[in-house]
């Protein structure tokens, strides 16, 4: 039975306190308390709508928002998500003397459905990166930050958190700071050494004397943005976005170029520790869904092998 609604509105205060705590605590990146900021306030939403109080919620109340969210159409990920920010939500609670009991303590949690990841075709990425025009200095940037991340398999995060120091020349690698803060090199092709020489050299100049007066950091960042400041997350997206509107593969984001990377190396015979350790995967059983999306590879691979593929061998 779902508990007695009370006045809504209350829980904002509440959420506020728990979003100043995990600042002042330093416990989550900026990323996370992103994620927990909008998960929240869409919870409360839904509590307000319903005339609910976030300190009365029970389990059914919490099952119940997650079948609304099913209803429309989320993915098993992003309700695990949601759920994982509501536990969190409700252990400060419990914690503060707030509430007497965890309503999600003992949920079950959400299934997710592994869907195979997406990615290019050669080809389409060789098309995409043609497209840029090198000749403006924020087209020289856009061309190397296309080419280091599909050249390193980096994460968006990954790619504008890079300073000028974190790529060798000499070496062709390039020193990226990943999850967690753990470090790691990758190697760099040719490319993408050469796209990066001339935005350097020529591009980043012209648009590091935008800006006036800048920190340490900023002065540091290899990507900038039109304004001088170190190009941020969400803009990469829209500068994909934008090379993408005149290619034929429409569905694609930067993310897409780092499951390209690793597909890629995979089906031309890459071994899975290897290409884990330039992902920057923890464990290798994240990088093996890779190898399901070449089934071309794997079919090679049998017909080879197996003595009774059907196929003569030599």
């Amino acid at each position: 039975m779902l508990p007695a609604p009370s006045a809504p509105g209350a829980g904002h205060a509440l959420v506020d306190e728990f979003m100043l705590e995990l600042v002042a605590t330093g416990r989550a990146s900026r990323h996370t308390l992103e994620s927990y900021g909008l998960d929240l306030k869409q919870y409360l939403t839904f509590l307000e709508s319903a005339g609910w109080g976030v300190l009365e919620a029970s389990g059914g109340l919490v099952g119940q928002y997650l079948r609304h969210l099913h209803g429309q159409g989320y993915a098993g990920s992003s309700l695990a998500r949601k759920l994982s920010s509501l536990r969190s939500f409700y252990k400060y609670l419990v914690r503060e003397g707030r509430i007497g009991q965890d309503p999600t303590r003992d949920m079950e949690p959400v299934k997710r459905r592994h869907a195979l990841p997406r990615f290019l075709e050669v080809a389409e990425v060789e098309s995409l990166l043609a497209s840029v025009d090198v000749t403006t200095p924020l087209g020289a940037r856009d061309s190397a930050l296309l080419e280091s991340i599909y050249g390193a398999g980096l994460r968006v995060s990954e790619a504008v958190g890079l300073d000028l120091g974190s790529v060798d020349y000499s070496i062709g690698c390039v020193q990226v700071r990943g999850k967690g803060g753990k470090e790691r090199f990758v190697p760099l092709g040719s490319v993408a050494l050469e796209k990066l020489g001339h935005y350097v050299t020529w591009a980043r100049p012209q648009l590091a004397a935008k800006v006036v007066k800048a920190g340490s950091r900023q002065r540091a960042a290899l990507f900038l943005n039109a304004r001088g400041g170190r190009l941020s997350s969400r803009s990469v997206g829209r500068i994909l976005g934008r090379y993408l509107g005149g290619q034929p593969v429409r569905e694609a984001t930067p993310h897409t170029l780092r499951h390209s990377f690793a597909t890629h190396l995979v089906a031309n015979g890459a071994d899975l520790r290897s290409v884990q350790e330039m992902l920057g995967h923890a464990s290798v059983a994240t990088t093996q869904i890779y190898t399901h999306v070449t089934p071309q590879r794997l079919k090679a691979v049998y017909d080879r092998s197996h003595p009774r593929s059907g196929r003569d061998k030599e």
